[in-house]
């Protein structure tokens, strides 16, 4: 499932809250619901807005980033200051990350996987989802899939087959769903037709994988294909 966190940002320096918002912007992950030059404002409309992340200048008058940060509590906070001396006390807040001014892109890019990393511990894991099968509702267990194709009779079907050899029928699924339904760090589509559990990967080439999986006594090879060959490598180095 996709993650797009929802961000606040305040710099009582317009230049430098235009300049970051600029880079905000240039990052998929983050979607800035809006920008602050003034604490008071940013404070007195907080309750009102729906956000994950608050990236917080730390020196600003009348109050400081740390104070602000301090009021927002279970809200992901990334400081971002010229000043070294105030890094402890963004630590002791257990703030996501801390930047040094300027700031730039690519470390703010690291920050952001930090925030990501933090929300996606935060969410249960789901273990199992409910799906319309030939033989009616399904719970399809994540951990007992092997391999998802297209179905040989209803291309809009998809044949499932299991860890211990049996094979069900999902009605009317696109892989699309089917993708963000299954955990993605432990399932990727290696093709137009195809999509596998990256645990049963025994070995692979520039174009193909071979499995773990028995089909008439033979190891189960399938093709990898040139357009998701590089979701299919960055996962299985991570």
């Amino acid at each position: 499932m996709n993650t797009k966190l929802k961000c606040l940002l305040l710099d009582d320096e317009l230049p430098g809250l235009t300049y970051l918002k600029m880079l905000c912007e240039q990052i998929p992950e983050l979607e800035v619901v809006k920008a602050f030059n003034n604490p008071d404002v940013f404070l007195s409309e907080i309750p009102e807005l729906d956000f994950d992340l608050c990236i917080l200048d730390i020196e600003m008058p009348m109050i400081s980033g740390i104070e602000v940060a301090n009021l927002l509590q279970g809200k992901l906070i990334i400081f971002a200051t010229a000043y070294k001396e105030f890094a402890l006390d963004a630590f002791e807040l257990d703030a996501v990350d801390y930047l040094q001014k300027p700031i730039k892109k690519e470390r703010l890019q690291m920050a952001v996987q930090k925030a990501l990393k933090r929300i996606q511990q935060e969410i249960p894991t789901k273990k199992f989802t409910q799906l319309q099968a030939d033989k009616g509702k399904i719970l399809l267990y994540f951990d007992k899939i092997n391999y998802v194709k297209t179905a040989s009779i209803d291309s809009r079907d998809k044949e499932v087959l299991l860890d211990d050899g049996s094979t069900v029928i999902l009605k009317n699924i696109s892989f699309e769903k089917l993708l963000e339904l299954l955990p993605t760090s432990d399932f990727c589509r290696i093709n137009k037709h195809e999509i596998i559990k990256l645990s049963i990967v025994q070995f692979f080439s520039a174009d193909l994988i071979t499995t773990n999986c028995t089909l008439r006594e033979k190891n189960l090879v399938l093709t990898l294909g040139n357009s998701f060959k590089k979701d299919f490598l960055s996962k299985l180095t991570l």
